[in-house]
């Protein structure tokens, strides 16, 4: 399932399967959601990319939905100056929310849509193709026939090498591999779902039966709770963090609950137990559960990803004792 990679930095980065695919992942890798553009020009956001790069990292995600396009168009400004070798890295991307106003071209996943929405990630990206093609959501007004149908035909054409799927219910993962199944099409190799020590129901229960009953890997996303896990956020919020921006509210409300802060506080002991920050903690946690693919790590600073890449060292330390002080910290 894994082969070790080594970076400069002295970690090792094991690379998983993703699911029942043969396509690898770096067990830690980058995603630009709210970062890019927001806090990341094209400079801040290829370094960022380069640190991950020299720690292993060969997983990148993205979606057309990151702020209207913008972050798939700095992603593929970093790709046109870096030299690496396209069949060296993985790249993802997302449909369904949409960047223009329209029936056919917000919260859709209807054939015309994702036909046009692929062609314009790829334009944004300066790709012929991404390696995995998520449907962000499901959606209930298009038929699922259409859906696999639009997806595969997206794989034959060479426009993605695999599809996935992004928080959708393992109702309708199992509906979707039952149509692909009955009508010979490509079935989505992997989900992409919230995930961390206070996410944990989708990912730990309700998919519980299809890692093994249809062979999915997951590439989780928000390992640290949009930064919460960290701790930062126990005596406020810092004027240069996400949950300060205007456009990140709602976020700063769901995320400041008392019951969550009182958790964050108890993680704080068995962190400085460890020797290791909060936020290396959160993601060596996820990194824990075998049917975790990758764990999708964001930054705004390259010093950061330098951090989160660390937590591959604190994994080990997680023996049985530990993990049952972390539940007991977050039950």
């Amino acid at each position: 399932m894994a082969c070790p990679g080594f970076s400069p930095y002295g970690l090792a980065m094991d690379y998983r399967r993703l699911g029942s695919s043969g396509l690898k992942v770096s067990e830690l890798s980058f995603g630009s959601w709210v970062t890019f553009n927001t806090q990341l020009d094209t400079d801040l956001a290829g370094n960022c990319m380069e640190a991950a790069w020299d720690a292993g990292v060969n997983f990148f995600d993205n979606a057309e939905a990151y702020d209207a396009g913008k972050s798939e168009t700095i992603m593929g400004e970093v790709f046109a100056q870096v030299d690496w070798p396209r069949n060296q890295y993985v790249v993802s991307t997302k449909f369904f929310f949409g960047i223009d106003d329209g029936p056919n071209t917000k919260m859709t996943l209807n054939r015309k849509y994702l036909g046009q929405a692929i062609e314009g990630s790829l334009g944004r990206l300066g790709l012929d193709f991404v390696d995995i093609a998520y449907c962000h959501r499901c959606d209930p007004d298009t038929p699922m026939e259409e859906i696999v149908w639009a997806m595969h035909d997206m794989v034959e054409r060479g426009q993605a090498t695999y599809w996935g799927t992004s928080m959708w219910m393992a109702s309708e993962l199992r509906e979707a591999h039952a149509v692909a199944d009955r009508l010979g099409l490509r079935k989505p190799i992997t989900e992409q779902s919230e995930y961390s020590l206070l996410r944990r129901t989708m990912v730990e229960e309700e998919y519980a039966p299809l890692y093994e009953e249809i062979g999915l890997g997951n590439t989780i996303w928000s390992p640290l709770a949009s930064g919460l896990l960290t701790g930062k956020y126990l005596d406020g919020v810092p004027d240069d963090s996400r949950l300060a921006l205007a456009e990140y509210d709602w976020l700063s409300e769901a995320l400041q609950i008392e019951e969550n802060m009182a958790k964050v506080r108890n993680l704080v002991p068995i962190a400085d137990d460890l020797g290791c920050s909060m936020a290396q903690l959160a993601i060596a946690w996820c990194l824990k559960n075998p049917n975790v693919s990758t764990v999708i790590t964001g930054a705004s600073r390259p010093s950061q990803v330098t951090e989160n890449m660390a937590a591959l060292e604190v994994v080990e330390r997680l023996d049985d004792a530990t993990m049952a002080r972390i539940e007991e910290a977050v039950a």
